[in-house]
This record gives C-alpha cells, structure tokens and sequence, in this order.
C-alpha cells in the first residue's frame, strides 16, 4: 500500500527539528495526519508543518510541555475533541544535562527526568484511554543506546532513557489485549543538532565505536518508527529496535 497509514492521526512530540521533524514527514508520507507537537520554537514547528505540506501531506503544531500532565492532557483531549481519534503516538519530545555525576545538580537531574520520562509517561496515559476506547493503536516511545550501555557524563539521560524501556515493556503488557502495541526505538550516534554541537574529538571517539562507520541520520529512525506504527506490525510489541551501526554494550 502507497498510503499505509491513511486516515489515521499520529501525534509526535517534540517535532519541530531532529527526528521527531523527520518521524513527523515518514508518517505524513505513509498518509498520517500528523500533530506536530512543540514547546518553543513556533517556527521551527511551522517549518516542520510546512515540509508535510509541500510533500502533499496533512500537519498542524500543537504547543505544550509534555512535562506538565495539566497542560497535556487539556491540549490532547482538545485535538482529540477536534479530529476524533489519535492512532499513533510517538512520545519523541527529549533533552539532556551533560556533565559528570558529582557537578549535576539536582534542578536538572530532575528536568531531564520530567521532560523524557515523565513527558512519556504523561503522554502515554491520556492517549491510551483514546486509544482502549477504539480498540486500537501504535506507540513508540523513543529510548537511546545511552539507555542501554550508559555513558560518562550522562547519568540523568542515561537513566531516563533506561526507564522508558521499562516503561515501553510494562505498558505493551497492560495495552496488548486491546489491540495496542507499545515499542521503543533506540538510535546510536545520529547526526542531529544534539551530536553536531559536540567537539570534533569527541564526536570522532564516538564513530571509532560503530562499526558501520558513520553517524546514522534521521531518517534511518523514521524508517523504523514507520515500520512499528503500520496496522500490519500488531504482533510486535514490547520491543526495543536498535538502529545503532552496530553499536551494542
């Protein structure tokens, strides 16, 4: 099928750049309404909408804190008021605090946790009621190799990521008898703002570990959060997808 994913409604978190920007244009083009979700930058966010738009797919932002659960849930049940069901959910939206366990401060210990767990989380609980209701649906909640083999000066973030997968795999128990399935992807090192901002010596220790060579890009996660969000893909569930190069602990 050209259109997989026609009629459906897919929210994505924290879409405005990066990959959720390139999540957001992989299910549009597989025929997704796609909620464009964002907290600040309205611009990026319309970039991101208008990019949908000119490759012939449906987009609109939406803008809240996936860490406050008042504002999530009063903007989700607002677009769920509006355009009567959300399919897919990809709770994408991420920061870190990088530095050393002994100099991270608490405030952004506990931010780091707010926005990428408990953000998930939040997320999760108000669009699985919708989701129960129909007897159907597709989550993806974006983890990270860090999650998995942990790393030198991300503690806060490693440790986030890590609960996401437990959180992917307990949910996907709780969810599957109503047809809902609830995955991770975890990307390794991708070429995103995130990794560009690193120094050059840095960034090249890191490739010395893939064993493909090379960063992966945005859209190789697209791919793959595309490829648990089909109706076909209901038999997989609480699964972690690695799309790494190679690179495992």
């Amino acid at each position: 099928m050209s259109a997989p994913l026609q009629q459906q409604v897919a929210l994505v978190t924290g879409a405005s750049r990066g990959i959720g920007r390139a999540v957001a244009c992989a299910l549009a083009r597989a025929g997704a309404h796609v909620i464009v979700n964002y907290l600040r930058d309205s611009a990026a966010a319309e970039e991101t909408v208008q990019s949908v738009r000119a490759n012939g797919g449906g987009a609109e932002s939406a803008q809240f804190d996936v860490a406050d659960s008042d504002a999530v849930a009063t903007s989700i049940s607002a677009l769920l008021d509006r355009l009567g069901r959300c399919d897919i959910l990809v709770n994408n939206a991420g920061i870190t605090v990088d530095t050393l366990l002994l100099r991270l401060k608490e405030a952004d210990w506990e931010r780091v946790m707010a926005v990428n767990l408990r953000g998930t989380f939040n997320c999760t609980k108000v669009v699985a009621r919708a989701m129960m209701r129909a007897r159907y649906g597709r989550i993806v909640n974006m983890t990270s190799v860090i999650g998995e083999m942990g790393n030198s000066g991300q503690s806060a973030y490693a440790a986030s990521k890590a609960g996401i997968i437990g959180f992917t795999k307990a949910t996907a128990r709780e969810l599957a008898s109503r047809n809902i399935t609830v995955n991770a992807v975890a990307p390794g090192f991708i070429a995103t703002e995130m990794v560009a901002g690193l120094p050059d010596t840095t960034r090249s220790g890191y490739l010395m570990l893939v064993p493909v060579g090379r960063l992966g890009t945005a859209e190789e996660v697209a791919d793959a959060v595309g490829f648990l969000v089909r109706p076909e893909s209901g038999y997989i569930t609480g699964h972690v997808l690695n799309v790494n190069g190679g690179l495992y602990t």
